[in-house]
């Protein structure tokens, strides 16, 4: 991952002041919204309005642009309007593999991205994942709520399984992968424990719909002093054992093999990402 993902904030595509203040948060990503964020009579002042937007410097930040479905009016048009000026386009609701093939065609160079938000594509997300465009996956967790016919819970036992499809889906084929977004913006705590959820099971990142989640988002999402520390000393570990002919080292009383080793170089390699994007 050549940069974090830590926090991908949407904004909608209607709101200038919005899309202007952007470019000062510390949001590693911004989805700029045209779909759901944007009521139909709005949809091509919005298309506009972004347009302008995006040549201005947003700096580190990744410009990814979630699009109309290609199956409404509007689609086929902003997929043509963004194929070139965003760090990637966002298909909404993909469900199956074949989905991607005509926004592929619509745009030929931009990294695609899909969101996977409907029961079909949690149960085709290994096909999705695997298509050659696709760079990353983004979670829709009140879509598939809602589709499911699930009860909130601070938990989300009811979306494990879809959740845990797709990560499975993104890391075997080498994707990013964001989660879904926490509606109580003003909830702290909920948002910190959802994120460390999120973060415990494997993603990159949260997307978020306020920015006032940005801070937890960043800080839970990246590596600890503490987990940076022990990165380094599990490496110089390994790499002392090597040096002997060892095979394993231990350190602090546990075994340190190579798969450890090479989670603490990512974990490393995060931390100088991090540090990258906010210089």
């Amino acid at each position: 991952m050549a940069r974090p993902y830590r926090s991908v904030l949407y904004i909608p595509a209607a709101n200038t002041r919005a899309m202007e203040k952007a470019r000062t948060l510390p949001a590693d990503a911004i989805i700029f919204d045209l779909e759901d964020a944007v009521a139909p009579a709005e949809k091509l002042h919005a298309r506009e309005l972004l347009a302008r937007a995006l040549l201005a410097d947003y700096g580190g930040r990744a410009r990814i642009v979630r699009i109309n479905g290609l199956e409404t009016e509007w689609g086929e048009a902003d997929a043509r309007a963004f194929a070139r000026d965003a760090d990637g386009v966002l298909i909404p609701k993909v469900s199956r593999g074949a989905s991607l093939d005509r926004a592929a065609a619509l745009i030929p160079t931009t990294p695609l991205w899909a969101m996977l938000e409907t029961p079909e594509g949690m149960l085709k997300a290994a096909e999705i994942a695997a298509h050659p465009r696709l760079t990353g996956m983004v979670m829709g967790t009140n879509d598939l709520a809602k589709d499911l016919h699930a009860r909130f819970r601070p938990d989300r036992a009811p979306l494990v399984a879809g959740l845990g499809l797709c990560l499975l889906a993104a890391r075997a084929h080498g994707r990013i992968i964001v989660d879904g977004v926490y509606n109580a913006f003003q909830d702290q705590a909920g948002l910190r424990a959802e994120c460390e959820q999120g973060r415990d099971m494997g993603f990159d990142g949260k997307t978020l719909i306020h920015p006032d989640q940005l801070d937890i988002a960043n800080e839970v999402f990246a590596p600890s002093e503490a987990e940076i520390e022990l990165a380094r000393r599990q490496i110089a570990a390994f790499d002392q054992a090597r040096a002997q002919g060892l095979g394993v080292a231990v350190l602090d009383g546990r075994i340190v093999e190579n798969l450890h080793a090479e989670t603490a170089r990512a974990t490393l390699a995060m931390a100088e990402a991090i540090a990258r994007s906010a210089s």
